[in-house]
């Protein structure tokens, strides 16, 4: 029996095939398939480095700063937590989960591709999630919402190396928030861009370490 990639096919199509945005990142792995799907899959996103993701971590934190500021004698805050991405998947790793706002692992084929996607209003200031379990997600429609879905897959690269795609797509469950999310998708698509590399990077280089 053919595996999804093996018959040209990918895990996201069947969650989300039709979609208003996309944007998909690649990169050329110096490791086998294995390797380099394990790696991704067990990456800290808190151990992702750019401008970007630093910034926004550092005002994740900062209410909890100033808070310590104003009470002299405060405790230091409780490290952050670990993000992930296989928390979305694995049992163990629930409390995990629980930290990716309404994000949900929807489907995995263990070695070569794993896909998580959440419904959600991003456009709006304090963005609003809304749980959508595994099950109902693909036929998910209620109008104002965006469904999001994210690939994370890996191809064999000749004998050695492995490509590594990072995909994601979003579709709109009407026009007006079809319209709602062009506009800001005209804002974030280069930062989202930025991110999605840098994660990419990010595993390359830890592969990189284990290889010396």
């Amino acid at each position: 029996m053919a595996t999804a990639l093996e018959s040209n096919t990918l895990l996201i199509d069947e969650y989300l095939p039709e979609y208003d945005f996309t944007r998909i990142e690649h990169r050329v792995i110096e490791a086998p398939t294995t390797e380099a799907y394990e790696t991704v899959r067990g990456l800290d996103l808190l151990m992702v480095h750019s401008p970007i993701m630093d910034a926004a971590m550092f005002v994740r934190g900062l209410p909890e700063k100033i808070m310590n500021i104003r009470r002299r004698n405060a405790p230091p805050p409780p490290p952050l937590p670990t993000l992930k991405l296989s928390g979305l998947f694995d049992r163990q790793g629930s409390e995990v989960a629980e930290t990716l706002d309404g994000w949900v692992g929807l489907a995995e084929e263990r070695g070569r591709e794993f896909v998580f996607g959440a419904v959600a209003k991003p456009w709006m200031a304090e963005i609003e999630w809304k749980t959508v379990p595994p099950f109902e997600f693909a036929g998910f429609e209620e109008p104002g919402w965006a469904k999001i879905v994210a690939s994370v897959s890996v191809r064999e690269y000749g004998s050695q190396r492995s490509i590594l795609t990072y995909e994601a797509r979003t579709a709109m469950t009407d026009d007006e928030s079809r319209a709602r999310f062009r506009r800001y998708w005209l804002v974030v698509d280069p930062f989202v861009g930025t991110i999605m590399r840098a994660v990419l990077k990010t595993v390359d280089e830890q592969l990189q370490v284990s290889a010396t």
